[in-house]
């Protein structure tokens, strides 16, 4: 997910707390009342899910509404959540039917149909937002109901699809809120999930409280809670560290975190594997320096991971060479195999075979924000340091700037992505199939037919040959590179229960998890 959007293995969470389950169970003298505070440097985008296509947004999409399918923490497989049952019919992979429960209902009290659930995909492809999630679903033809039966119909083979139910963007949303060709104004939101929205003040608080007419496949809501949301991390951190925040995650300062001392009694630390990643994404458009492919792999040439995971992220983030991160189906190493080190002389040889002159003059452009500000200009110290590439950085706003690369703004910038569901096939058709969310600019025909290769296989293990060879296409063209795989923190004060359930690394917020011990 963009900002951003499994695996064999599943993602598990590490409890860096020894004894963890003991300190649950312990009352701690006079129980705490009141809503649980959440603090995150992440940004909603839109409250429309039509309309956002982020880590932020996603997160609070995943309490305040509901899809047909969702997932258990760690699970690879979807199960029904909206929907009384969903499955493929036939063995085409082509046509696939959920049956949505008949005791659903609106925040709002309104009976939700599968006509709302029609209405829910046609609108993102009628919208189509350039910050939206129409790309997601590029296999989905069309939707058809017939009273509580709704059946996609795809172009192609997909054994992904029923994993894409499972997200933000399949969100249900009551279509007499939520006009057919335009996102939804204001902070209202009208969902079934298991948190009502009490209210929302953009970029800086969202107060919500369970549902009490929820229904799915939860078995309980939680607590109140309340979102803090700050422009930095170091916001976050001065927040946390004046008790105004009882639980962060996404993001301390990374020093921060590497100073977390685990025998500290008032705090319960949560170190998960995680698969978000980020890349430097380049702009192949003709206008752009980097519409050559040799003046990319220039960049891929001259950068060095290793001072970005040292003295940027304090070893919260470990190297990534690779499209697919580590844990995943067909993860191979392409970028350190073709660019094991830092190499100036190559670099120069491959500028001159492109035929431009240096330094070459790019528009370097990334979100505004402390941390970001760092690994850019490490990045930049990195790339002008022989006199090869003359490079212009510009910060800009989290929302404006999702519109400036969507445009072909910049001849390069740094986009997070976190899975959007756990398998390979979310880090290949959003991120470098033609027409892809990061708005690149790239196509590729070879690269389309190994990502619909990809999708034909129900036994996921049968495409690992398939991805592998997708990702050495990224290391030979290189529409993007890689820099890092994070790890997932979430820190919170003693007397919080079910902090470790919060994330698992996937970008799922279970905030019902959340209790007062």
């Amino acid at each position: 997910m963009r900002s951003v959007r499994v695996r064999i293995l599943a993602i598990l969470a590490v409890l860096v707390i020894a004894g963890v389950g003991a300190w649950q169970l312990l009352p701690s003298g006079e129980a705490k009342t009141g809503a649980i505070t959440v603090g995150t440097s992440d940004v909603v985008t839109s409250l429309d899910p039509a309309g956002a296509y982020d880590a932020g947004s996603w997160a609070i999409y995943s309490n305040l509404y509901q899809s047909l399918m969702t997932f258990k923490p760690g699970a690879v497989t979807p199960e029904p959540d909206a929907a009384e049952s969903c499955g493929f019919v036939g063995q085409k992979l082509q046509t696939y039917q959920c049956k949505l429960r008949d005791d659903l209902t609106f925040s709002n009290g309104r009976k939700i149909t599968a006509e709302d659930v029609e209405h829910s995909f046609e609108r993102i492809f009628t919208i189509k937002s350039d910050v939206g999630p129409a790309g997601l679903f590029s296999t989905l033809e069309s939707v058809a109901t017939e009273g509580r039966t709704i059946t996609f119909n795809l172009s192609g083979k997909d054994a992904t699809f029923p994993q894409k139910l499972a997200t933000g963007a399949a969100a249900i949303v009551d279509r007499t809120k939520y006009p057919e060709d335009k996102l939804r104004q204001g902070n209202q939101v009208d969902g079934s999930g298991p948190y009502v929205l009490m209210s929302y003040e953009s970029n800086n608080r969202a107060e919500l409280v369970p549902n009490l007419k929820y229904k799915g496949a939860l078995k309980k809501t939680g607590e109140a809670v309340t979102i803090r949301y700050f422009k930095a991390s170091e916001d976050l951190l001065t927040a946390w560290d004046g008790g105004e925040v009882d639980i962060a995650h996404r993001q301390l300062p990374s020093e921060k975190l590497a100073e977390l001392d685990s025998a500290d009694p008032d705090l319960r630390v949560t170190e998960a594997a995680s698969a978000e990643i980020r890349n430097i994404i380049f702009n192949v458009r003709e206008s752009s320096p980097f519409a050559d492919k040799k003046v990319r792999q220039a960049v891929a040439t001259l950068l060095d991971r290793g001072p970005l995971v040292r003295k940027v992220y304090q070893g919260t983030v470990d190297p990534l060479y690779s499209l697919i991160p580590t844990g995943y189906i067909g993860h191979s190493t392409p970028f350190f195999d073709a660019y094991p080190s830092s190499d100036p002389e190559r670099a120069a040889q491959l500028l001159e075979q492109a035929g431009v002159e240096t330094p070459v003059a790019v528009h370097f452009a990334y979100r505004e924000g402390d941390m970001y500000t760092k690994e850019t200009a490490e990045l930049r110290r990195q790339l002008e340091k022989d006199g090869l590439f003359e490079v212009e950085v510009e910060a800009v706003e989290w929302t404006r700037y999702q519109k400036g690369y969507a445009a072909g703004e910049y001849d390069m910038y740094t986009v997070g992505w976190f899975p959007d569901f756990p398998d390979p096939d979310t880090f290949s058709q959003p991120l470098v199939g033609t027409g892809n969310v990061l708005h690149s600019g790239y196509s590729s025909k070879e690269m389309d037919q190994l990502i619909a290769a990809t999708q034909q296989f129900s036994d996921r293990g049968r495409t690992a040959n398939d991805f592998k060879e997708m990702q050495s296409l990224v290391g030979e063209d290189v529409p993007l590179l890689p820099l890092w795989q994070k790890k997932d923190y979430v820190v919170a004060k003693s007397e919080v229960a079910g902090s470790q359930y919060l994330s698992d690394g996937t970008g799922f917020w279970r905030l019902w998890e959340l209790s007062w011990i």
